[in-house]
C-alpha cells in the first residue's frame, strides 16, 4: 500500500486579494477496499469536496475513477467509476484548486508542495534562474520516502472447523534515496496458517511472497537501468520480470531492453529455468490536453534450455479527446512449443480493449473486450460469491455507466458477457448500484446493489445494502452491509439461498497507525454458520 509519507501543508488562502489560485493533483492510496466502497487515504483532504472525481494517472493521462461520497481530515470515502475491482495500494490523484501567494518583490524559487504535483497544462511553469551543476542535481533527484508494514489475521469458523490464516507484509516505495539517482520499489508478504507451520518448513516460498523488490539508478533523465523483480510499464501486461531492465530516452521516443526470468507458475519464487529476454521500443508526446504512449515490443521465453514462446507484444494509451481515453495491449505469438510440437504461424494469444468517454460531470460510458489469458491469484481473502463474479465476468465484453443524478445520489450500470462458439465457458452477468449521500437524521451514506449472473453451470442473483457512517471524526468510521443470495446450480435441483451479513471498523489511531476489524457471517438452512474474522493493524511510515 503507498501512502504519503508527511501531512500536505498549503498556504492559508484567508489572505484573499494577495493569492491567486492553482491548480495541483494531490495523490493519495487505497487503504481498504469493501464490498462496496473504497477508502482512499490522502496526507490532507483540506481542497477535496463531496461530489469530486479521484483519477488513475498512466503516463501523463487522467482516468476518471472514483467519486467521493463522503470524507474525513484525511480520508475519502468513495464508489469506483471502473469496470475492475480496485485494490488496495493503488494509487488515486484529485485535481484540487489552491492558493498561491502572488509575487511581490524579486522572485522567489517555487517550493514543491508535499503531497501535490504541479499540473503544468494548466498555466505556464514560472521563471527561475538556472542553478548551479550541484543544486541542480539535488533539484531532479530530491528523496521521496513512503511505506508501511502490517499485521493481519483471517479467521474462518465453520462449524466445529477453524482456520486462522496470518499475514505480514511491508511495502517500501523509497525514490531517489538521500536525494541520490538510487530509488528502490518493495512489495513483500509473508503468509501462513496456524497449526500448519511444517508447511512453511516444506516450502517457504509458498509463504513468502516477493511480489515486487527492484533498484533502480537513474542514468540521466528519462534513461535507467533497474535490477530485481518489477513490472515494466511499457509491458505491464507482462508482470513481473527478474533480471536486469535498461531504458533510454530521447525526446519523445524510449528504446529499452530486458534480460531474466519469469516468476515460478506455482509459487511465484525466482525461477532461472524460465529464461526470457526482448527489446522494446515506445513513444510518448502530450500536446493541448491529450496525451499518447505506444510501446511495441519483442520478446523470447525459454523453458529450460528450450525456446517455449516467442512473440510480440504492443501497448497503446491514448487521449483522443478531452474526455475520451483509450488502453489497449495485444501479445501475438511468432513461435510457441505446445507438446513438444513447435508452431510458428502467427497467432493472436492476448487481447484489451477499453475506451471511456465522460459525457459531462455527471455522465461517463465505458467499455471494453478482454481476450487475456486466465489471472493466477497467489493469495486470495474473498468469500465465494465476490469470487464468483470476478473469475466469471474478467474475460469478455463489457459495457459501463454511471451517473449523479443529484448532489447526493449517483448510480451505475455494467454489463459483461463472455462467449464461445462451442458453447463453453459462457457467461452473462449485469449488475447495478445507487449511492445516497449524507442520509437525513442518521448522517450516513447508504448504497443498494445488485448482481445477476448466468453460466453455463451456475446462475445466481445477489441484492445488497450497506450503510457507512463516521462514528467519531477523524477517528473511527463504520459501516454494516447485508446481501441475499440465490445459487442454482445445473446438476442440483434444489435453489440454495443464503444471507451474508457483516460489519467492519477503522480506527486512525494515530496519524500513522490504524486498526481495521471486519466479521461477516453467511447463513443458509442447509448448513451451518459460516464466519469470517478479519483483523488488520498498519504502520504507516
Amino acid at each position: 500500500m503507498k501512502h504519503l509519507p508527511i501531512l500536505f501543508c498549503l498556504l492559508c488562502h484567508a489572505w484573499g486579494v494577495l493569492a491567486q489560485q492553482d491548480t495541483v493533483l494531490e495523490k493519495g492510496a487505497a487503504s481498504y477496499v469493501s464490498s462496496q466502497h473504497v477508502y482512499v487515504k490522502f496526507s490532507s483532504t483540506e481542497y477535496i469536496r463531496q461530489g469530486d472525481t479521484l483519477y488513475l494517472k498512466t503516463g501523463d493521462k487522467l482516468q476518471p475513477a472514483l467519486l467521493v461520497k463522503d470524507k474525513s481530515s484525511t480520508s475519502c470515502v468513495c464508489t469506483s467509476l471502473l469496470t475492475e475491482k480496485v485494490k488496495v495500494g493503488t494509487e488515486f490523484h484529485a485535481r484540487t484548486i489552491v492558493a498561491r501567494k502572488k509575487e511581490t518583490s524579486a522572485p522567489q524559487k517555487e517550493q514543491n508542495t508535499p503531497g501535490a504535483e504541479r499540473d503544468s497544462t494548466l498555466r505556464p511553469p514560472p521563471l527561475v534562474v538556472a542553478p548551479a551543476s550541484d543544486e541542480k542535481e539535488e533539484h531532479l533527484y530530491k528523496q521521496k520516502i513512503k511505506g508501511r508494514i502490517s499485521a493481519a489475521s483471517y479467521s474462518s469458523l465453520y462449524g466445529s472447523e477453524e482456520q486462522h490464516r496470518m499475514r505480514y507484509t511491508l511495502t517500501f516505495q523509497g525514490n531517489h534515496i538521500k536525494n541520490s539517482r538510487f530509488s528502490t520499489d518493495n512489495y513483500i508478504s509473508f503468509r501462513h496458517t496456524l497449526g500448519e507451520w511444517g508447511l512453511v518448513k516444506q516450502n517457504l516460498n509458498d509463504a513468502l511472497k516477493i511480489y515486487s523488490l527492484s533498484v533502480k539508478y537513474d542514468l540521466y533523465k528519462a534513461s535507467y537501468i533497474c535490477l530485481g523483480r518489477k513490472i515494466n510499464q511499457r509491458i505491464s501486461s507482462m508482470g513481473a520480470i527478474d533480471g536486469l531492465q535498461l531504458e533510454k530516452g530521447w525526446g519523445k521516443w524510449m528504446l529499452g531492453a530486458i534480460a531474466g526470468s519469469r516468476p515460478d507458475y506455482l509459487d511465484y519464487s525466482i525461477n532461472l529455468h524460465l529464461f526470457q529476454a526482448g527489446a522494446y521500443i515506445g513513444h510518448s508526446s502530450r500536446k493541448n490536453n491529450k496525451s499518447q504512449e505506444s510501446t511495441l515490443a519483442f520478446v523470447e521465453q525459454h523453458n529450460n534450455s528450450k525456446i517455449d514462446r516467442r512473440f510480440v507484444y504492443f501497448q497503446h494509451s491514448n487521449t483522443l479527446l478531452k474526455d475520451l481515453s483509450m488502453f489497449g495491449s495485444m501479445e501475438m505469438d511468432l513461435y510457441q512449443l505446445v507438446d513438444s510440437v513447435a508452431h510458428t504461424s502467427p497467432s493472436l494469444t492476448n487481447l484489451l480493449l477499453s475506451l471511456q468517454y465522460r459525457f459531462s460531470r455527471k455522465f461517463s460510458l465505458s467499455v471494453a473486450y478482454d481476450n487475456r489469458k486466465n489471472v493466477i491469484y497467489y493469495e486470495s481473502y474473498k468469500n465465494f460469491i465476490d469470487q464468483l463474479i470476478d473469475n466469471e465476468t474478467r474475460q469478455g465484453m463489457r459495457l459501463g455507466i454511471n451517473t449523479r443524478i443529484t448532489k447526493k445520489i449517483s448510480g451505475g450500470a455494467n454489463y459483461s458477457w463472455r462467449y464461445q462458439k462451442s458453447g463453453a465457458n459462457f457467461s452473462e452477468n449485469l449488475n447495478g448500484y445507487l449511492n445516497f449521500n449524507s442520509l437525513p437524521w442518521i448522517k450516513a451514506n447508504c448504497s443498494l446493489s445488485a448482481n445477476i449472473l448466468k453460466t453455463g453451470y451456475l446462475n445466481s442473483s445477489m441484492y445488497g445494502a450497506s450503510l457507512t457512517r463516521e462514528i467519531i471524526r477523524e477517528k473511527l468510521n463504520g459501516e454494516l452491509h447485508y446481501r441475499w443470495v440465490e445459487y442454482q446450480y445445473a446438476n442440483y435441483e434444489n435453489t440454495v439461498h443464503q444471507h451474508i451479513a457483516g460489519a467492519d471498523l477503522s480506527w486512525n489511531i494515530t496519524r500513522k497507525l490504524a486498526l481495521y476489524l471486519y466479521y461477516e457471517g453467511t447463513f443458509d438452512k442447509q448448513n451451518p454458520t459460516f464466519n469470517r474474522v478479519n483483523t488488520r493493524l498498519i504502520q504507516r511510515f
